[in-house]
């Protein structure tokens, strides 16, 4: 995972946009806003919000712990926080833990907290975006060793956003993926669902000739809007997700 943060933060910072970050515990963010919304003022007040969140989720982990390690559905107590009842949506509608919603769960929740204050806005979460743009913006796909990494990148139109922008890989970082594709990337409504299928997806490529099957369960997923598989050498697209070449420093930028 450092070597990938690495990656989605060099591209990341781009010069419309002023960034700073906010790490509490295991949330590391990386949030992009318009120059002229940003403040130290703005920085405390989303570390407080991150602090506030987590706190509620991990009050509910203790009550609730079979779903911190449960890998599928899980059914949330009825006084769950709204971010647990979010996370365990979007793995119901996947198929998988609610856990595997979680960085998309932060994602969604500061950027939807900081679109109150910038027409634009980055949020990225251990490669994990949540965008929302008044321009066209190209979003970099990095795919560990595949001859592909960082060659390839997702073209956003303004109109698709806000939106959620997700990558599990079976190759690179410590989540856990029981595929082997190198980057299983999703567009959906939110980051939260994208999270969830983005694992979903990676789930189901163990070799280039699962990747048709791959795409054709993920398009079927209500709020997906599309999805890129690369293993190796081999790539698959689907739905709205239009690839274009990855200029070096332009992962996401104006266009």
């Amino acid at each position: 995972m450092p070597e990938k943060r690495r990656v989605y933060r060099a591209w990341l910072r781009q010069e419309d946009l002023t960034f700073f970050e906010v790490k509490v515990k295991e949330t590391d963010l990386l949030l992009g806003v318009r120059r002229e919304r940003f403040s130290p003022s703005l920085v405390w007040k989303v570390e407080k919000l991150v602090r506030e969140q987590r706190q509620l989720l991990e009050e509910y982990l203790r009550r609730d712990p079979a779903f911190a390690t449960a890998l599928t559905p899980h059914q949330v107590l009825p006084d769950a926080p709204p971010i647990a009842w979010a996370m365990a949506e979007a793995a119901r509608l996947v198929g998988v833990g609610p856990m595997a919603a979680v960085a998309g769960a932060f994602a969604d929740l500061v950027g939807k907290y900081l679109g109150r204050f910038s027409r634009e806005v980055v949020v990225e979460n251990g490669g994990d975006i949540y965008l929302k743009s008044t321009r066209q913006r190209t979003v970099g796909i990095y795919a560990g060793n595949s001859p592909l990494s960082s060659r390839v990148a997702l073209a956003i139109p303004a109109n698709l956003t806000p939106l959620g922008i997700c990558t599990s890989s079976g190759t690179v970082g410590h989540s856990l993926s029981f595929g082997k594709a190198d980057a299983a990337v999703v567009l959906a409504s939110t980051a939260t669902l994208a999270d969830a299928a983005a694992t979903a997806l990676g789930n189901r490529v163990q070799t280039p000739e699962d990747i048709e099957e791959a795409l054709s369960f993920i398009q079927k997923i209500p709020g997906v809007l599309g999805a890129v598989v690369i293993i190796g050498k081999h790539l698959g697209v689907w739905g709205k997700a239009r690839l274009v070449p990855l200029e070096p420093g332009q992962a996401v930028t104006e266009k």
